[in-house]
């Protein structure tokens, strides 16, 4: 009969890496004089441990899940792991030590685009995060019920402002509010029912509504189907620093363009 520990053993065995989420200083330790031959990584928001891998963690997803695609993703852009590798990753569920163990075989399905997104943009991962958020709720429920489009530029804020215009009375000019407030992302909502883009500076504060992008589209490269908003949130990333995330009204998708490029596409009914 297979003892617990087999059990383990198994999880672990032949394996080409080993992801520690977030380790504490005495649980590393632990790995230290380790030497096996898989790969060791750290994976976290900070280097609190003196790894000789580490993979940046842009934020403490709440979600088990999305911490480890995260891992794995981070890992890959890093050329750590590769398609058919199989890593284990040791993670924390619930407040304190690692108590958790997943073994995990590598695909390239989990280079979605959204570890770079997080991790090389001007805009801070929370701030994204909370764009992600709106959008995403705002596609689920849409405005009374009817499907709606918005479009959030996020990031290098200055830049953007200069190359687009106004189409209305922007009402953030002489605000300080910023994205993440449950209060505000009510705004958020209300407001995208009307024409023109959100600018959203790196920190996160809500810089203009009613935004006309003016960025040529010449030469961004969208899908058929997808209109106006998608191109100018394509155009705007080429031409600038910023990210877009763009919410569909026709099909109700979440995409997020960089550098004139989607690199994610979320269903917000599945997420």
């Amino acid at each position: 009969m297979a003892t617990l520990t087999d059990i383990v053993d198994d999880l672990v065995d032949g394996v080409d890496g080993v992801l520690l989420f977030s380790p504490s200083g005495s649980f590393y330790e632990r790995f230290e004089e380790w030497e096996g031959e898989a790969e060791l990584v750290v994976v976290a928001p900070e280097k609190a441990v003196d790894a000789e891998t580490f993979v940046d963690l842009p934020l403490e997803f709440d979600n088990i899940r999305d911490r480890i695609r995260f891992g794995i993703e981070g890992s890959m852009d890093k050329g750590l792991f590769e398609e058919g590798d199989v890593v284990a990753c040791a993670a924390p569920t619930f407040d304190g030590d690692i108590d958790t163990l997943v073994r995990v075989r590598v695909s390239e399905e989990m280079r979605s685009g959204i570890y770079d997104l997080f991790t090389n943009s001007r805009a801070e991962p929370s701030v994204v995060r909370d764009v992600f958020d709106v959008a995403i709720e705002l596609g689920k429920k849409g405005q009374k019920g009817k499907p709606v489009g918005a479009l959030f530029v996020v990031g290098d804020a200055g830049k953007v402002m200069n190359k687009s215009r106004p189409l209305s009375y922007n009402p953030f000019e002489k605000s300080h509010v910023h994205v993440g407030d449950p209060i505000v992302n009510v705004m958020l909502k209300e407001f995208s029912r009307l024409d023109g883009a959100f600018v959203i500076s790196d920190s996160g504060k809500i810089v203009s509504a009613y935004r006309y992008l003016e960025p040529s589209a010449e030469g961004v490269d969208i899908p058929k189907g997808l209109g106006a908003r998608h191109m100018a949130g394509g155009a705007i990333t080429r031409d600038t620093n910023a990210i877009a995330i763009v919410l569909s009204e026709s099909d109700g998708l979440v995409r997020a363009f960089k550098g004139g490029k989607i690199l994610l596409e979320i269903d917000p009914e599945e997420y």
